[in-house]
């Protein structure tokens, strides 16, 4: 057999260094989104209410884009299955980006009243659209051009992107956040949002340089015409085990956004040292999630996935009294070791742990609305836990509310079937189901990046 093309040799590591930088682009927005929820829009945009009613609007903006993502899920899981994965994550980008440099450039409450949270509103909405669209793509482009027995560590990289966009995010704010107040609320905050036009134009420029999977253009002339019917007539139990799954992304949202809000707004700690807590934890994600979804290309993805959900659902209970006490030391310590280790073992296996679940004509729209409806479900979590309470004595309902929803992410996972070392070309099949030709000769193409099929159908190196 010839060997492949020194171009397909390396697509792997482009597909994953693509999927890696433009996902650090587009989350960069919406974190910035998140963080300045927490610090600033419940005065700039709910200054008539009462400060925990503000703080509680102002979450439940950041909660709202999660509210568009199964509409985008829908949306542009049909036009990546129909029309390939390259020209979702160029539109999503696009959107983003606008969309944020928009918020930027919003007038205040005090500027023209109650049309500054609705126009706010809208655009978050926008940004929950593009949002819905850019992961799934993304983990789909890599994964499609992995080698079968390293998809997890190469899809990773996405989730990888995911976090160096969070520290970016925190990393601008915390110069903006140590302004004079006055500062802050007037024109400082708006920067972050500005500087979304840099990513723009560097994120566009990537993402065209893009080349579309062997996996899509293997079936290009046999998709399916509307890859949800079949989604859901052949994969309706993963998608709902994917929604379950996926709800343990409110760890991510009670960490970065409640939290953060908790700290400074009720507890009255300083704004800088607990946004350096979501900085040094990204950078220990940096390092965690390729090492630990790497582990799950040798022992399986579900002891990964599920030590990670089990791990944060015991951490957030120290993590969050540490808080309401106000001991720095545990502060950092815990905080790293729950979102920088624990949650980097979700993060690190979900996408191929998800992705593996659907066949190749329906994985981005498999991925995309079983995900989206289960971060839609966490994006509300910030909203749900501040109206459990507001005082500094409310963390515990807090860490039990975040303890169950670990719990159920757990269960769903052990629910799933084992695919780490399922060949790809079978993939998204019941086992003991003929094989879709379709999906052998896809997997084919995507398997020529330089592994060799073993007997077993997988190569072990």
């Amino acid at each position: 057999m010839a060997s492949p093309s020194p171009v397909t040799q390396g697509m792997p590591r482009k597909a994953a260094l693509a999927a890696w930088i433009g996902s650090a682009l587009e989350y960069y927005d919406f974190f910035i989104y998140g963080t300045a929820a927490a610090l600033v829009f419940n005065k700039v945009f709910f200054p008539s209410s009462s400060p925990a009613a503000g703080t509680l609007l102002a979450l439940a903006t950041f909660g709202v884009g999660y509210l568009a993502r199964p509409v985008g899920a829908f949306v542009l899981g049909h036009i990546g299955d129909r029309l390939g994965r390259k020209k979702v994550l160029v539109f999503t980008l696009l959107l983003m980006g606008a969309t944020t440099f928009l918020v930027g450039c919003l007038p205040t409450y005090a500027s023209v009243g109650v049309l500054a949270p609705i126009l706010l509103v809208i655009l978050r909405l926008l940004q929950g659209l593009s949002a819905a669209g850019e992961q799934a793509g993304a983990n789909s482009m890599s994964m499609e051009h992995a080698p079968p027995h390293r998809r997890g560590y190469y899809t990773s990289f996405t989730l990888s992107g995911t976090q160096a966009g969070q520290i970016l995010a925190t990393a601008v704010f915390l110069p903006i956040a140590a302004l004079p107040q006055d500062q802050l609320l007037t024109w400082g905050w708006r920067i972050p949002f500005w500087c979304s036009a840099v990513v723009v134009i560097v994120g566009f420029v990537i993402r065209r340089k893009i080349d579309e999977t062997p996996v899509f253009e293997k079936n290009k002339s046999d998709v399916a015409k509307l890859p949800v019917a079949v989604l859901f007539r052949t994969h309706w139990k993963d998608v709902l085990r994917v929604i379950a799954a996926a709800t343990i992304a409110s760890v991510s949202t009670i960490f970065t956004v409640y939290a953060l809000s908790y700290a400074v707004n009720t507890v009255g700690l300083e704004r800088g040292p607990i946004l350096w807590v979501g900085v040094l934890a990204n950078v220990a994600a940096l390092l965690a999630i390729p090492f630990l979804a790497g582990l799950s290309d040798r022992i399986g993805r579900k002891p990964v996935f599920i030590a990670g959900c089990l791990a944060c659902g015991v951490l957030i209970f120290p993590y969050l009294w540490s808080i309401s006490d106000g001991s720095y030391p545990l502060i950092f310590t815990v905080g790293i070791l729950l979102f920088g280790v624990a949650y980097s073992a979700v993060n690190g296996v979900w996408p191929s742990f998800y992705g593996e679940m659907f066949s190749a004509k329906v994985r981005l729209s498999g991925m995309a609305i079983g995900t989206q409806i289960g971060f839609a479900i966490a994006g509300f979590a910030p909203s749900v836990v501040a109206a459990i309470g507001s005082g500094k004595e409310d963390w515990l309902g807090v860490a039990v509310f975040t303890a169950a929803v670990c719990l159920l992410s757990a269960a769903a996972a052990l629910t799933a079937r084992e695919t780490h070392d399922v060949p790809t070309e079978e993939l998204g099949q019941n086992p003991g189901q003929p094989r879709d030709r379709n999906a052998n000769a896809a997997s084919s193409a995507a398997a020529g990046s330089g592994s060799t099929p073993a007997k077993s159908g997988i190569s072990r190196t």
